[in-house]
């Protein structure tokens, strides 16, 4: 198989970004920083999550962030829904957004942590929203968490991720992430993995969506392009992780996987000097260094950009 010469990447900072972040985020900076990675290239971008306040008082400003947010015609903009309740609260801003996210853990023990059911009552809740979803026009993604181990149980079987998978996009889902929830894949599983999955999945988009919690990351992502995945989710400055357990860091750095794919030759459509500068502004904005490699040494032809 060639290597793929061009890929997709949605931004999902100031979703799954923000929400792991302890200190309040102003709304209107959440606001200009979604604008501002609007303006970098991206078109498709997630924004907001129809979670219970209480469960998440970080994004709890979505409805607001939604009406009020001003990017590009082209972009796509994505909500995350955890239950039907979740979806009929957003669907009173139907015109909002474009695509709607549905989820479960592949584990048992992360989802009940997660969202306090068990997979089967979560996944029977998700065949429900599917239909619902695509019958309001919309495009539904769905994401299976924990996809390459579970910080409680350890190992997940390739077979039950991928059956889960199978279920979601014969409910109608025509794009299926694959999350490494707390970063315990690594380069040759994850090769490995995605050809299995573009093997079962004829049709369907899938998505690779690594965390750097132990450094392999970018390897994760090389070795899914390498298997021929195209799609990718990334955030902005690495922000993020998963709120369960502790000690689960964030996603890749969107720049650092911009930069890695602009100088092996692959086309992301990003202008990765802006995505930068936006994480940078994340930074100020936090009042903290983020992580990302490329917000401290800039794009490899820095020195162009400067000219």
């Amino acid at each position: 198989m060639s290597r793929p010469d061009r890929v997709h990447i949605r931004e999902v900072g100031p979703r799954d970004g923000f929400q792991n972040e302890p200190e309040h985020i102003a709304t209107d900076d959440k606001i200009r920083l979604i604008e501002a990675l609007g303006r970098a290239g991206f078109t498709r971008i997630e924004v907001a999550s129809f979670v219970r306040p209480d469960v998440i008082p970080q994004l709890s400003d979505g409805v607001e962030v939604l009406n009020r947010i001003d990017v590009p015609d082209d972009v796509k903009l994505m909500v995350l829904i955890p239950n039907s309740r979740g979806l009929d609260n957003a669907l009173k801003v139907r015109g909002r957004f474009h695509e709607a996210a549905i989820f479960v853990s592949a584990s048992e023990t992360h989802n009940k942590k997660n969202v306090n059911r068990t997979v089967d009552e979560t996944m029977a809740d998700n065949d429900v929203m599917a239909k619902r979803i695509r019958a309001e026009g919309l495009g539904c993604a769905a994401v299976v968490a924990t996809s390459f181990g579970c910080p409680y149980e350890g190992k997940v079987e390739m077979d039950r991720v991928l059956g889960l998978a199978e279920r979601f996009a014969e409910a109608g889902a025509t794009e299926i992430g694959f999350g490494d929830t707390t970063g315990m894949c690594n380069p040759a599983y994850a090769s490995e993995f995605f050809a299995a999955a573009l093997a079962r999945l004829p049709g369907v988009e899938v998505t690779a969506h690594f965390h750097n919690t132990r450094g392999q990351g970018l390897a994760n992502a090389y070795a899914a392009l390498e298997a021929g995945c195209t799609s990718f989710e990334s955030s902005f400055g690495e922000l993020g992780g998963c709120p369960v357990p502790k000690g689960s860091t964030g996603n890749i750095a969107t720049e650092d996987l911009v930069s890695m794919f602009h100088e092996m030759g692959v086309d992301t459509g990003l202008d990765l000097p802006a995505v930068i500068d936006a994480a940078r502004e994340a930074q100020r904005v936090l009042g903290r260094t983020l992580t990302s490699h490329s917000l401290v040494a800039g794009p490899i032809d820095w020195h162009l950009q400067s000219a």
